[in-house]
């Protein structure tokens, strides 16, 4: 049974910032070993809900304290020849408290880079998944699903 449950998608959760036009983007890899961009978040906690879980996740990597709203997308990604299957729930959110602080350190030390990107800067970067500029810049009450993404650097 260990094995089975060892193999479960790993869910996560992240948040879609945008405030004046420009939305909230971090390093998706630590130590520099990628210039990927991806929304903040990360790995849920047993027995916390999963807007807690955004909420600390949040804090620990940009400093900011949010507010959470609705769920606007499901991503699911992979790493095809491993057992590497993650589930991202995004949430529409808005920030009540903070301003993004260079200095600012991840206590986890994964998030190092904090950007906000207008959708035309972010047409220049490279993020994933890739529906992301139409969910955080299209309709506010949509909710999309994205097909399983393999896992990039």
């Amino acid at each position: 049974m260990t094995d089975k449950l060892e193999k479960r998608p790993r869910v996560a959760v992240r948040a879609i910032i945008v405030q004046d036009g420009r939305l909230l983007l971090v390093n998706a890899w630590g130590g520099g070993r990628s210039d990927l961009l991806c929304a903040p978040g990360g790995g849920v906690d047993l027995h916390a809900s999963l807007p807690d879980n955004l909420k600390r996740e949040v804090r620990e990597e940009t400093g900011l304290e949010i507010a959470v709203g609705a769920v606007c997308l499901v991503n699911e990604f992979h790493a095809p020849g491993s057992d590497f299957h993650q589930v991202d729930i995004y949430f529409r959110c808005s920030v009540i408290r903070g301003t993004v602080d260079p200095g600012w350190v991840d206590p986890e030390g994964v998030v190092t880079e904090r950007h906000w990107v207008t959708r035309a800067e972010l047409t220049k970067l490279r993020y994933k998944p890739d529906s992301l500029p139409d969910v955080a810049f299209g309709a506010p009450d949509a909710i999309t699903y994205d097909a399983l993404e393999p896992l990039v650097r």
